[in-house]
């Protein structure tokens, strides 16, 4: 399957090492003086470790990889100590990963007896520890991160103008992490990038309760990964439904097409639902397909 890992350039790479405590599954080696990536398995793509590399070589890639297994992962880190587990289980947890925190934390208690070190001192730190900064280095921008819109609506208030319903950044295609838990049995809507510049009710009607990407088929490049991605949140995040919105110009129809190709790649059937806007904001179709 193709998922985001990390990627290292090695003409950069002087091999100083701050790269590798602040990769909490054990992913990064310094081998032969060089940072490397030593296994698919281990690297979750969330990218922890690229804010702290002085010379910029780490950055990350999609290509073809194996899924991320938290099983896995912890069977290698128990040996590493508790403060590595400790790191990396907050690691999950500010990034809002709380299914593969579970999943790490289980294993720690179905092999509890086999531990070096007090199961309750990791879970009791790991629980007390109340940041919530998102990515702990790389691009702040492309921080996975839940968001809570607000609920400020009552009987005296029934309705707030402008209110935003976004549940999760980033949003755009190629900076979303398909893996990120937000997106699991969630209902997913697609929509160009006009799209929410021309609806004034595009939060309110149609990304409520919704998870978002968004993508522009004529001005974005490789096309295909976006496919891949699709393809993953369908089969591995299960999403319930897909919405694809687009615009009533020529171009936009592509979007609907890579959604098409995704969906008939993939393994799992989702309902598929396609929206057309005109551009004074009107919905000029809607239709399941």
């Amino acid at each position: 399957m193709k998922r985001e890992v990390v990627k290292i350039d090695e003409e950069l790479c002087n091999g100083c090492g701050n790269c590798i405590p602040n990769c909490h599954e054990g992913a990064l080696q310094i081998i032969d003086g060089k940072a490397r990536l030593v296994s698919d398995l281990l690297c979750d793509g969330l990218g922890a470790c690229i804010g702290h590399c002085p010379l910029d070589a780490i950055s990350i890639e999609t290509r073809e990889a194996e899924p991320y297994n938290e099983t896995k992962v912890m069977e290698q880190m128990i040996d590493m100590g508790k403060n590595t587990v400790i790191a990396h289980l907050k690691h999950l947890k500010e990034h809002k990963e709380f299914d593969l925190l579970k999943e790490g934390v289980t294993f720690l208690k179905v092999n509890e007896k086999d531990l070096s070190f007090s199961l309750g001192e990791v879970i009791q730190e790991v629980h007390n520890d109340l940041k919530n900064t998102g990515c702990a280095g790389g691009c702040p921008g492309s921080a996975a991160k839940s968001l809570q819109p607000k609920n400020e609506t009552s009987a005296d208030n029934p309705m707030v103008s402008g209110q935003s319903e976004l549940r999760q950044w980033p949003v755009q295609m190629h900076l979303i992490n398909p893996q990120a838990g937000y997106f699991k049995n969630s209902d997913l809507l697609i929509a160009a990038d006009c799209v929410g510049f021309a609806m004034g009710n595009f939060h309110q009607e149609y990304l409520k309760g919704k998870t978002l990407a968004i993508a522009c088929p004529k001005l974005d490049s490789s096309l295909d990964i976006y496919v891949e991605k699709l393809v993953q949140l369908i089969d591995v995040a299960k999403v319930n439904t897909l919405t694809v919105m687009i615009m009533q110009v020529p171009c936009c129809g592509g979007l609907l097409q890579l959604v098409k190709k995704a969906v008939a790649k993939a393994d799992r059937k989702v309902p598929l639902k396609s929206i057309m806007i005109s551009l004074e904001g009107e919905i000029l179709s809607e239709e399941w397909v």
